[in-house]
């Protein structure tokens, strides 16, 4: 015999209940409760006005929480999802290369793919890329000096640009809070976009590793444009729109799918 199906009270309940343990987009929490994002949307609309949680431009977070959640929080959301995001841009590594990682959670889970190899340098940035490689005497691990920002434990300043100047990494991967076609890559902070979009022009090859909640999201006001060529590593969700980032390059998904868009994946280094 079906359940029946909960009530609006109980379902924002539950709502409340799944945003405080990290699910904050409105598509993923849409596919979660079996409902319309619409639906979602005046739900959250109802939890703000209560004071329960903070809306942001494409889902909601816990009031008290600000808009920025911890590293913690954000390992703990979609896991499954940027382990084979992780796995899969991991695998696009050749061997000798250098590689530039980005500081984040997905980034830090490629390091520790990428951890057993020998003979890569890796450059960094975050904090959870230099935890993931510290003991392993293959890698040869390059850490970008500078001022150590909370929460995300990225390293930030006018002396990790200058660092970025001196190298030209064959592959730099990014990692995003939100990602919006034609607008780039969403950011908490200013400074923050500007390493990004340093890191972004310094290697032949540039990749942005989001999974879906991420897509079309703009939590906070600060912009790293994609102005060149960029691959998006993503997993494969019903319903998410990939298709709309294809424009500037290619589009990756965990398990194979390739969507090819009006640019070539490899662009030309430092352009």
């Amino acid at each position: 015999m079906p359940q029946p199906r909960p009530t609006t009270r109980d379902r924002r309940a539950m709502l409340l209940e799944a945003v405080r343990d990290g699910s904050c987009g409105i598509a993923e929490l849409a596919e979660e409760f079996g409902v319309s994002p619409s639906t979602i949307r005046r739900d959250l609309a109802s939890l703000a006005g209560a004071g329960h949680v903070v809306r942001t431009y494409g889902g909601a977070l816990e009031a008290g929480h600000g808009l920025e959640r911890s590293l913690r929080e954000k390992d703990a959301s979609n896991a499954d999802a940027k382990d084979a995001i992780a796995r899969e841009a991991a695998a696009l590594v050749q061997d000798g290369e250098m590689v530039l990682l980005d500081a984040g959670t997905t980034t830090g889970r490629v390091a520790r793919h990428l951890a057993h190899r020998e003979g890569l340098t890796v450059v960094t940035n975050g904090v959870t890329v230099i935890r993931a490689l510290a003991d392993f005497d293959g890698i040869d691990l390059i850490v970008l000096g500078g001022r150590l920002r909370h929460p995300n434990e990225a390293l930030l300043g006018e002396s990790v640009l200058a660092q970025l100047r001196h190298l030209s990494p064959d592959r730099v991967f990014l990692g995003a809070d939100g990602i919006v076609a034609g607008r780039g890559l969403c950011c908490p902070s200013l400074e923050q976009s500007q390493v990004k979009h340093a890191m972004l022009h310094s290697a032949a090859s540039a990749y942005v590793l989001a999974d879906h909640s991420k897509l079309g999201e703009a939590p906070f006001p600060y912009w790293t444009p994609l102005d060149r060529e960029v691959s998006l590593v993503t997993d494969s969700f019903p319903g998410a729109d990939t298709a709309a980032f294809a424009g500037s390059g290619t589009v990756l998904t965990a398990g194979g799918a390739e969507i090819v868009g009006g640019a070539a994946q490899d662009g030309g280094r430092g352009s």
